[in-house]
C-alpha cells in the first residue's frame, strides 16, 4: 500500500502554489509583451537595425579586403612581377653584352663595357628590392639568395674570359662558354622561377580584388526587403503612406547598396582591363625581349666557340649555338605576333610592328654571316655580326629598343587601368559604415515614432 503523499503546504486549509523564479517570471512577461503591438514593434525595430548594421559591417569588411588586394596589384605584386622580369632581362642582356665584348677583343668599346656593367648593377639592385619584399622563409627568398650567390661567380668568370682574350690566350673562350653555361643552366632558370612566383602572387591579388562581394549584396537586399515590409505593414495598420524614419533608413541602405554594386563593378572593370590590356601584353613582350637577347647571345657565342659545341637532333649534328639561335628567333616571331594581336591601340602596336621589321632584316643578315662562317671566312662573319655597318647587332638593338618602348607603353596602360580600379573603391568601406549607422538610426527612430503613440 502506497503511503499518502504530502500535498502543498496549506494556509487556513487553502493550498499555496509553489514560488516561481525571477527568470521564469521575466520570461513570461517578455512572452506576454511580444504578442502586443508595442512588443512586436520593438522586435521589428531591433531586427531592422541589426540587419542594416550587419550589412554595413560586412560591406566594410569585404570592401576593405578587395581594396587591399587591388592596392597590392598596383603597388606591390604588379611592380614586383615587372621587377622580376627586369632581373631576368638584365641577366640575359649582361650575358649578351659580355659575348659582344669578347668578340671585339682589344677593340671592345666603352659603350659595350658600360652596358655589361649597367646590366650587372641593375640585376643586383633588382635582387636587393626583391629580397626586401620577399616573405621570410618563402621559396622566393631562397631563389633570390641563390641568385645573389651566383651573380659574383658569373661576373668573375666573365672577367677572366675577357682578360685572357685581351692577352690572346684561347682559354678565354672556354671561360666565356663556362660563364654562359652558368647563366643558361643556373641563373636564368632561377630568375625565370622568381618571375613565375611573382606572377602567381600577382594572380592571387587579382583573385582577391575582383570577385563580387555577394555576402554584402545579399545582406543589403535582405535589409531593403525587410524595411519595405515594415513600411507596408505600417501602411496597412495605420493607413499612413510614409514613415520618415523608415524612409530615411531605406534611402541610406539603398545608397550604400548602389555604391557597393556600382563601385565594385567599375573597380572590377578597371582591374580586368589592367590585366587584359596590361599584364597579358607585358608578359608576352617580356618573353619576346628575352627571346631576342638569348638569340643574340647564341649568335655571338657561335663565333666564340667556332664549332666546338654541337648538338645532335634526329641523327644530324648541328652547331649548338646556331641551333639555339634558330629556336629563340622562332620564339621571338611568335611572341611578336601575339603582342601585335594583344595591342589595343596604335601607340602599342607601332613599336611591335617595327620590331617585326627589324627581326626580318636580322634574319637575312644572320643568314649571310652564317654562310661566311661555314665557308671558314671568320673575319667576314664577325664583321657581319658586330661590324659598324650592315651588322646584325644594329638589328638586335632595334628589336630590343622597340620592345622596351612597347613595354613602357603597356606598363603605363596597366598602371592607369589598375589605378582606376583601385580608385573606384576609395571611401566605400567608411561610407558603408556611415550609411549603415544612419540607416539603423532611421529605422529605430521610425519605429520609436510608432511606439510613442502607445504611451
Amino acid at each position: 500500500m502506497v503511503p499518502a503523499q504530502a500535498g502543498p503546504p496549506a494556509r487556513g486549509g487553502v493550498p499555496v502554489a509553489p514560488r516561481r523564479t525571477a527568470f521564469a517570471e521575466g520570461a513570461e512577461r517578455l512572452r506576454a509583451a511580444a504578442v502586443t503591438e508595442p512588443g512586436r514593434l520593438r522586435t521589428i525595430g531591433a531586427v531592422l537595425a541589426l540587419l542594416v548594421v550587419a550589412f554595413g559591417a560586412v560591406t566594410a569588411w569585404q570592401t576593405a579586403q578587395r581594396s587591399a588586394a587591388a592596392d597590392d596589384v598596383l603597388h606591390s605584386s604588379g611592380p614586383l612581377s615587372s621587377g622580376a622580369a627586369g632581373i631576368y632581362r638584365s641577366l640575359a642582356d649582361a650575358n649578351t653584352a659580355a659575348s659582344s665584348g669578347f668578340l671585339a677583343g682589344g677593340q671592345e668599346t666603352a659603350a659595350s663595357r658600360d652596358r655589361y656593367e649597367e646590366d650587372i648593377r641593375t640585376a643586383a639592385a633588382g635582387l636587393v628590392k626583391a629580397a626586401a619584399n620577399a616573405e621570410p622563409g618563402s621559396a622566393s627568398e631562397a631563389t633570390i639568395t641563390r641568385l645573389n650567390r651566383l651573380l659574383p661567380e658569373y661576373k668573375g668568370l666573365v672577367e677572366r674570359a675577357l682578360t685572357y682574350n685581351r692577352q690572346g690566350y684561347p682559354v678565354g673562350g672556354a671561360y666565356l662558354r663556362y660563364a654562359n653555361e652558368k647563366m643558361q643552366r643556373d641563373m636564368l632558370p632561377a630568375a625565370e622561377d622568381l618571375y613565375q612566383k611573382e606572377n602567381r602572387r600577382l594572380g592571387a591579388d587579382y583573385g582577391g580584388a575582383t570577385p563580387y562581394p555577394w555576402a554584402a549584396i545579399a545582406l543589403g537586399v535582405l535589409a531593403l526587403a525587410a524595411l519595405g515590409w515594415a513600411q507596408r505593414r505600417e501602411y496597412r495598420r495605420t493607413n499612413r503612406v510614409l514613415n520618415h524614419g523608415l524612409v530615411a533608413a531605406s534611402a541610406a541602405t539603398a545608397a550604400a547598396l548602389l555604391w557597393l554594386v556600382v563601385g565594385h563593378t567599375v573597380a572590377r572593370s578597371g582591374l580586368d582591363g589592367s590585366y587584359d590590356h596590361g599584364i597579358r601584353s607585358l608578359n608576352v613582350l617580356h618573353d619576346a625581349r628575352i627571346a631576342s637577347l638569348k638569340a643574340r647571345g647564341n649568335e655571338n657565342l657561335s663565333l666564340v666557340a667556332r664549332g666546338a659545341e654541337t648538338v645532335t637532333v634526329d641523327g644530324t649534328a648541328h652547331d649548338a649555338y646556331y641551333y639555339d639561335f634558330d629556336k629563340y628567333m622562332a620564339v621571338l616571331g611568335e611572341r611578336l605576333r601575339e603582342a601585335d594581336r594583344l595591342a589595343d591601340d596604335r601607340a602599342g602596336a607601332r613599336p611591335v610592328e617595327a620590331a617585326e621589321g627589324d627581326m626580318a632584316v636580322w634574319k637575312r643578315r644572320h643568314a649571310a654571316a652564317r654562310a661566311e662562317d661555314e665557308k671558314g671566312n671568320y673575319q667576314q662573319a664577325l664583321d657581319k655580326v658586330i661590324g659598324a655597318e650592315g651588322a646584325t647587332g644594329a638589328c638586335f638593338d632595334g628589336v630590343d629598343g622597340r620592345l622596351a618602348r612597347a613595354i613602357d607603353h603597356e606598363q603605363a596602360e596597366f598602371e592607369r587601368a589598375a589605378g582606376d580600379g583601385r580608385g573606384a573603391m576609395t571611401g566605400l568601406a567608411a561610407g558603408a559604415v556611415v550609411l549603415a549607422v544612419l540607416g539603423a538610426a532611421g529605422a529605430v527612430a521610425g519605429i520609436g515614432r510608432r511606439l510613442s503613440e502607445y504611451r
